[in-house]
């Protein structure tokens, strides 16, 4: 392994760590955010499908 790789990896775990207790100390606004990303997919998703079927209606 050479320097990078050694500087990745301890950059990794270093990054691991400190998004751990991000998510630890901020639990309730990760749960709005989860909740909030999921509601935008659901969204596009739901475009997406409505395009769909205009488009296989025309046909």
């Amino acid at each position: 392994m050479d320097k990078t790789g050694v500087a990745s990896l301890v950059i990794g775990i270093l990054l691991l760590a400190l998004g751990g207790w991000g998510v630890w100390v901020y639990f309730p606004q990760v749960v709005f955010f989860v909740q909030g990303v999921i509601g935008i997919i659901a969204i596009i998703f739901g475009i997406f499908l409505v395009i769909f079927g205009v488009l296989m209606i025309k046909e």
